[in-house]
């Protein structure tokens, strides 16, 4: 066929066009009415940086997935009423036993539902790792500053999220009315009660009564399937949203900036990566709700008021509170006719202040800096001692607290006094965190000496030569451009100074006490003593310029 019938074809073929096909039409129906091309064209191809650290974020997400699916499941089977009836199943130690139908509706979907036992124990195990991920990954965050500007913003819906999925797991697990359920439900009330004037009142209308009531399933079944994941869902919706516009940080290396990023782009290698990500989590939670067992209700039996479980244990999420409570001393007073239990209520309250303290964390730092600057780029721990320590210190404290709530069972399993715990626990909530931000600071103002030795002379490289005079030394080896870029990119910013109090006329300028506060955290936070100068590049010039071989 010669070039000029070529052409006549295809000149044809144009001419005949063919029609749309149906996945077109509804390509350019949707196009033309919400817009998807546009979107799509300016975030499929967005770029994403690569780190391990990122992906606690996504687990944090993926069991949350997991947790909606299960739960519609479960919520099928169950029956969140209080009505007593005599059990007459399949798990013959406690037919006859007279329970709730939440009780039993519990056991039917551990014996006689398909599959139901296994998305129980998945359903607990991702509100675990829900809890775990969101927390591992919010510190993540706090050690390198992410969450600086403009992602304040973000963080308090982060820290949200953290507070709704401890609250949402409380009800959760309050829900089955087991003899363990039922004791941690008792502990709620008693902490309810101890809230001065307005306690019994809340503990009336939550439970429709005197404990145990007739209400308190019937009231959290609609809180816990509807309404905290309603809001959580919103969150995390709001929370990716965020990601998306205000870019992901990344870590300090060659190449990244405030402007830049480099990473992968969102379609298709992310989003392959993420959907693989996914099903590892979604199989890893069903190997652990199907070999390793997790709240097994029918051991404990319905509740009794007059009953405790032996050994009960809350989550580890709230075994910090607990342990607030069960070191406290059991102070009371009365005031104008009222008792103040303040055994309780101090640590009720305490939990909240640090949670807020959390929260507002970013900014109070951003007050004490004064900057106002956009930050893409995270901070090396080492870098932010005071920051690092503090958070350290956080995490030691509920540590220790959360032996306070073990007592009993660390007393039972290492043959220690249940007292010496106690009072271990005592003067350890206030020793232990100052060690625990003294050693941290000190560890990384090490580092930060490391990092400027090693900028400075290269890298040991294990070899002994000798030099004309009869010296032994070890020969370094320099740093890679890319290596050094990444030891020295941080900004090292003087503290905030008030100035001079005397103008130059010799008046005294006026201070007012938030600035001198200002000052004095600043100090405390950026000043010397909490950094090591890195070196300039007079003095990496100077070292490197001749022949220093050590």
């Amino acid at each position: 066929m010669d070039d000029g019938a070529r052409s006549v074809n295809v000149t044809a073929r144009a001419a005949r066009r063919e029609p749309p096909g149906k996945g077109e039409k509804l390509a350019d129906w949707a196009d033309g009415r919400l817009g998807l091309y546009a979107l799509a064209k300016a975030n499929m191809r967005k770029v994403f940086p690569d780190h391990w650290s990122f992906m606690l974020g996504e687990v944090a997400l993926y069991s949350f997935v997991v947790l909606i699916l299960t739960g519609v499941y479960l919520t099928l089977f169950f029956e969140p009423s209080s009505v007593e009836v005599v059990y007459h199943g399949s798990y013959e130690p406690l037919n006859g036993v007279i329970m709730t139908r939440a009780f039993e509706s519990t056991l039917d979907i551990s014996f006689d539902v398909r599959g139901g036992l296994l998305i129980r124990q998945i359903h607990h195990w991702a509100a675990l790792v829900f809890v775990t991920a969101m927390l591992t990954h919010m510190m993540r965050v706090f050690f390198t500053g992410a969450f600086r500007k403009p992602r304040e913003v973000n963080w308090l819906f982060g820290w949200t999220l953290l507070m709704l999925g401890i609250i949402t797991g409380l009800t959760g697990y309050s829900l089955p009315d087991d003899l363990l359920s039922g004791t941690g439900i008792r502990f709620a009330q008693g902490a309810i009660l101890s809230v001065p004037i307005v306690g019994t009142y809340l503990s009336f209308f939550l439970f429709g009564g005197e404990f145990p009531g007739h209400d308190i399933i019937s009231r959290l079944f609609p809180i816990h399937v509807l309404l905290l994941p309603g809001i959580m869902l919103g969150l995390v919706a709001a929370h990716l949203i965020l990601v998306f516009y205000h870019k992901h940080t990344q870590y300090p290396g060659p190449g990244r900036g405030e402007k830049s990023v480099v990473g992968m782009p969102f379609l298709p290698v992310y989003m392959a990566k993420a959907g693989g990500f996914f099903f590892l989590v979604f199989g890893t939670l069903t190997l652990m709700g199907g070999i390793a067992q997790i709240n097994p209700v029918w051991a404990f039996g319905p509740y009794r008021s007059d009953l405790v479980t032996t050994g009960a244990q809350p989550d580890w999420y709230l075994g910090f509170s607990e342990g607030l409570i069960r070191v406290m001393p059991g102070w009371e007073i009365n005031l104008w006719g009222h008792t103040l239990a303040l055994g309780v209520f101090i640590p009720f309250a305490l939990f909240p202040l640090v949670m807020l303290a959390i929260g507002v964390y970013p900014f109070i730092e951003a007050w004490i800096t004064g900057d106002k600057r956009e930050h893409h780029i995270l901070d090396r721990p080492r870098n932010a001692p005071v920051r690092t320590g503090l958070g350290v210190a956080w995490l030691s404290l509920y540590c220790v607290l959360l032996i306070g709530g073990g007592n009993d069972i660390v007393a039972t399993h290492l043959h220690l006094s249940i007292n010496a715990i106690t009072w271990f626990v005592r003067v350890s909530v206030f020793v232990v965190p100052v060690l625990a931000f003294i050693v941290t600071k000190r560890i990384c103002l090490g580092l930060q000496r490391r990092d400027r030795a090693k900028v400075l002379h290269g890298r040991e490289t294990g070899t002994i030569k000798r030099l004309p005079n009869g010296e032994y030394v070890e020969i370094h080896e320099p740093l890679a451009q890319e290596q050094l870029f990444t030891l020295t990119q941080h900004e090292q910013n003087p503290p905030y100074e008030i100035g001079p109090l005397v103008d130059a006329g010799g008046v005294r300028r006026r201070v007012k006490r938030s600035q001198r506060l200002r000052a004095r955290l600043s100090r405390a936070m950026f000043g010397p003593d909490t950094r090591i100068e890195k070196p300039t590049v007079e003095e990496y010039r100077e070292l490197t310029s001749g022949d220093h071989g050590h």
